[in-house]
């Protein structure tokens, strides 16, 4: 596999590459390769590397404190046109989270199958980002437009040094309130009738829907599997680790049924509730 870099080194390339589209071809272009290589039944270098406390990041959005964001009134075609950027936002905050998981936690040992699943949740998430970014041109704007939210990355901050903290924060918590709220999102594009823009979103968050249930169980699996090495009850650990990382109480109403394809049972998150 002498062609191929190690996997750290790639996840360092995508995160300090900071160009939104040349960010997320880039990530897709490495998954491809990764997933090639691992179809031959090849187990290619991770390798490891120096990831920025930060990912690299384009000139705009401006990045503003959560509650100086504009609020979103979903009834407009400007409403319509901030929740997509948001989406947008986030999509490109999770294609540089699961590339920081890969090139953070080299020192940790882990199976192959770790990094084949954070390497296809990257994949999917640039995959993600490029739908919602169509939209937003389709609707006459582009990423970078509107103002977006400063703290997507504090969840990484925090638990730059802790992995079971990172899969219990991100995908277990932030990602799985993707899962709770996206439908409703779907909601809003349908009851704008047969607007193309309109029509094409809810295509794009349709597919998010269905693969963001990927990237929770990921989580979940993973976060099982450490509780195993170092003998913790799986639930009792999530709920030390959210309650030491997360900012807040989790909100509900939660997607039972979505939440729980993914592998988390109503014990672990409803206690942490408001």
């Amino acid at each position: 596999m002498s062609d191929l870099i190690p996997l750290a080194q790639m996840a360092e390339a995508v995160l300090t590459t900071s160009d939104a589209r040349e960010k997320t071809a880039l990530s897709r272009r490495y998954a491809g390769l990764w997933q090639a290589a691992r179809a031959t039944g090849a187990v290619p270098e991770i390798g490891t590397a120096s990831p920025p406390d930060r990912p690299a990041r384009p000139d705009a959005p401006a990045l503003l404190d959560p509650r100086d964001v504009p609020r979103r009134r979903p009834g407009t075609p400007e409403g319509r046109a901030a929740i997509l950027h948001a989406v947008a936002h986030i999509e490109l905050n999770a294609v540089d989270l699961h590339w920081d998981i890969i090139a953070r936690f080299t020192a940790t040992p882990m199976p192959i199958g770790f990094y084949d699943d954070w390497v296809r949740a990257a994949d999917e998430e640039s995959k993600h980002f490029n739908l919602i970014a169509d939209c937003l041109e389709t609707m006459g704007s582009h990423y970078g437009a509107l103002p977006a939210h400063a703290g997507m990355w504090r969840a990484a901050e925090d638990t730059a040094h802790d992995l079971m903290g990172r899969l219990a924060v991100v995908p277990m918590v932030l990602e799985a309130r993707g899962l709770d709220v996206t439908p409703g999102m779907i909601e809003v594009f349908r009851r704008a009738g047969k607007d193309p823009a309109a029509t094409q979103a809810v295509a794009a968050m349709q597919v998010i829907y269905a693969e963001e249930v990927h990237h929770v169980a990921y989580g979940s699996k993973w976060f099982h599997f450490l509780c195993g090495r170092h003998e913790l009850d799986p639930k009792d650990a999530f709920h030390d680790l959210v309650r030491r990382y997360f900012h807040g109480a989790l909100k509900p109403p939660f997607n039972e049924e979505k939440r729980a394809e993914a592998g988390l049972p109503p014990d672990f998150y409803w206690p942490l509730s408001e």
